[in-house]
């Protein structure tokens, strides 16, 4: 192991990028060793469990190491890339004695503080994950560690330091733990450098296994087992991480928490599809994108708004039910990385022509893969497209947190009754999933049935907003 002596050479960490998160992977370096870079210059590109964003770094200087590659998942806190900020000759490098921990890297200022994109300082303090580099004076509980791990964890973990602030676990572990009733604080950690697992926050609550008779030297040491072998010719793996991850975890947690109801209703969208085109031409809306996905938006924030109850969340551990008097609008954005639920932050209080701006931006930015992780927190309610791909309908599932998900089906020409004749008008299946907690059938029946009427008759458009 070598260690840069050069008092210029500044750490660069990988940012705290929110409360539970405690890692990203580096999806792409954007500079190699040798380049020069400025303040405020994006490095490189990582993604978190929420998201993709980019890391600008927080000073001048010239590029020394990378000290991951890309694809590597990297703990919070662990230095990713080393800055000469005199931008002199590169360091010398000289072997680090083996006790002896790597130099802490110099502390930034506050105002210096790295930040992710769309993220301004937290204003609270974060517990980052522990140096893997061990003190000297850790070294008897370096030995108490290795002792731990040859007994392959029938010696219980040291307790965490006082005043450690609270336990680490990634999102999914929390809601696990809080679906169970397990106190995080009461659980002991196994995953590296402390995290709870998934397998911690069971055995809190599973029953003590008996305990061992017989001598520990009598007991039988298992063999590793062989790793699971599989045609790669007729098979291919994808790790499960990211975006991807986080995503199922929700919509496992949201499916097995809300009592999920779903309704239905067909309806001609004719003079809809009418308005749209209309619009098209309209000078207000030159160079913002116009299709039928605005006016249904619109329909439903119009629907929340003669029905506001339906706009609200469940408090668990308070037992109230909180009505939001703002609607931060989600939209399902399916992107290579997974599918995303960004939100349009307050579209109630949008004019339509702000409303086609803003859909314009999240779905271009989605699509890049450049969606914050602040654009995807606190949502109300979300809409999702599933006519772009030529489906009638579906049963959405929600959004964890959210009370209602409006599904749209494919707008298509098909045999309708028209002013008492069967003519061919364009026709779609709208489907409201909702929190049957939150909302009743009668509520839930009249914000579809609102929706309904104004895609039918767009000029409830006027009268009703």
């Amino acid at each position: 192991m070598t260690t840069m002596t050069n008092a210029s050479v500044r750490e660069f960490k990988m940012p705290d990028v929110g409360e539970g998160l405690t890692e990203a992977e580096i999806l792409k370096w954007y500079v190699q060793p040798g380049d020069t870079v400025t303040d405020g210059q994006v490095v490189c590109e990582v993604e978190t469990a929420k998201a993709a964003v980019e890391l600008p770094i927080p000073y001048d200087g010239v590029v020394r190491e990378l000290h991951f590659p890309e694809g590597t998942t990297v703990d919070v806190g662990t230095s990713i890339i080393a800055v000469d900020v005199a931008g002199g000759a590169a360091p010398v490098e000289e072997e680090a004695p083996a006790p002896a921990p790597a130099e802490e890297p110099e502390e930034q200022p506050a105002a210096r503080q790295p930040v992710l994109v769309g993220y301004g300082v937290a204003t609270s303090s974060t517990r980052r994950r522990p140096r893997k580099q061990a003190a000297p004076d850790t070294a008897a509980q370096q030995a108490v560690a290795a002792v731990q791990h040859e007994l392959n964890g029938h010696v219980a973990p040291a307790a965490p330091a006082a005043g450690a602030s609270r336990p680490l676990a990634k999102p999914p572990v929390r809601k696990l733990a809080k679906d169970l009733g397990v106190d995080l604080t009461t659980v002991t950690p196994t995953g590296p450098d402390g995290v709870i697992t998934r397998e911690d926050v069971h055995a809190a609550v599973a029953p003590p296994a008996p305990q061992e008779t017989a001598p520990a030297a009598a007991v039988p040491v298992a063999a590793p087992a062989a790793p699971v072998s599989y045609d790669t010719a007729r098979e291919t793996r994808i790790p499960v991480k990211g975006v991807r991850k986080a995503t199922a975890a929700a919509m496992v947690g949201s499916a097995f928490t809300a009592p999920h109801v779903t309704e239905f209703v067909t309806v001609d969208v004719t003079r809809t599809m009418k308005l749209v085109e209309e619009l098209k031409q309209d000078k207000e809306f030159t160079g913002l994108r116009v299709n039928p996905l605005l006016l249904i938006a619109k329909a439903l924030l119009v629907a929340i708004k003669r029905n506001p109850d339906v706009n609200a969340s469940w408090d668990e551990a308070a037992q109230e039910i909180v009505v939001k008097h703002y609607v931060n609008l989600g939209i399902a954005a399916a992107t290579p990385r997974g599918l995303i639920v960004p939100n349009i932050k307050d579209a109630h209080a949008k004019t339509l022509p702000q409303l086609a701006e803003s859909l314009g931006e999240l779905v271009s930015t989605a699509r890049e893969g450049k969606t914050s992780p602040t654009a995807m927190q606190a949502g109300t309610v979300t809409i999702t497209n599933v006519g772009v791909f030529g489906v009638d309908t579906g049963t959405p599932i929600l959004n964890p947190g959210e009370s209602a998900i409006l599904a749209v089906g494919a707008i298509k020409p098909q045999p309708w009754v028209h002013k008492g004749k069967v003519k061919p008008r364009q026709v779609t299946t709208l489907a409201l999933s909702f929190d049957h907690r939150l909302v009743d059938g009668e509520l839930g029946s009249k914000v579809l049935a609102d929706v309904a009427a104004i895609l039918e008759q767009p000029k409830r458009l006027i009268s009703w907003a």
